[in-house]
């Protein structure tokens, strides 16, 4: 199988409009959760048609070519296991995930930037266990002090996610639109409460 079908995933909006396929991998898990693992239907489609995915549901909608019509899927399942990413790659994104889309000073949601605890000035490098998510008014007031010297105080110490924290985190941040033939894959390997 080539990498990019099995790794990569639309992320524009609107190619997602119109019956997107969710993509799970072999154990029936999303390949991802955040963002959460969708095809546009025409590729959903060609991955059936070569034999690499099962269709798990469907829409009620069908396509037409002049010999074939077929129902489009809304969720397939790899035929081949994807082994998932251990390492979570330092980028903005991911780091604005790690702490949840809020400053880490005052908890503000919003327009967000990134802040470097240990100042760069100061010897600080960036890395996860030193750069956090902040608002712009905290960021500026905090400017290259300390926290100590600028009176603030971070809500959780930084530290470097694995892949399950991003998972996790990623969950509580499902898209707009969730069709409802994918809400049974899900949360399926979340615990039950007893």
């Amino acid at each position: 199988m080539d990498g990019d079908f099995r790794t990569t995933f639309v992320r524009e909006p609107a190619a997602l409009k119109h019956h997107p396929a969710l993509v799970l991998n072999a154990d029936y898990r999303p390949l991802s959760y955040y963002p959460l693992s969708l095809w546009p239907w025409q590729e959903a489609i060609k991955a059936v048609f070569l034999d690499r995915v099962s269709i798990l549901a469907e829409y009620d909608t069908t396509v037409h070519s002049p010999t074939t019509e077929i129902r489009i899927p809304s969720v397939v399942v790899l035929k081949e296991f994807v082994q998932p990413q251990k390492r979570v790659a330092f980028t903005r994104f991911n780091l604005f995930l790690r702490d949840e889309f809020r400053c880490q000073y005052c908890g503000a949601r919003g327009d967000l930037t990134f802040d470097h605890v240990v100042p760069r000035a100061r010897g600080g490098i960036t890395s996860w266990e030193n750069v956090v998510a902040a608002c712009s008014p905290c960021n500026l007031r905090k400017g290259s002090k300390s926290l100590r010297q600028a009176g603030m105080h971070l809500r959780k110490q930084p530290r470097q996610p694995t892949a399950a924290d991003m998972q996790n985190i990623g969950r509580r941040f499902p898209p707009n639109h969730l069709h409802e033939s994918w809400l049974d894959f899900l949360y399926w390997d979340a615990e039950l409460e007893a």
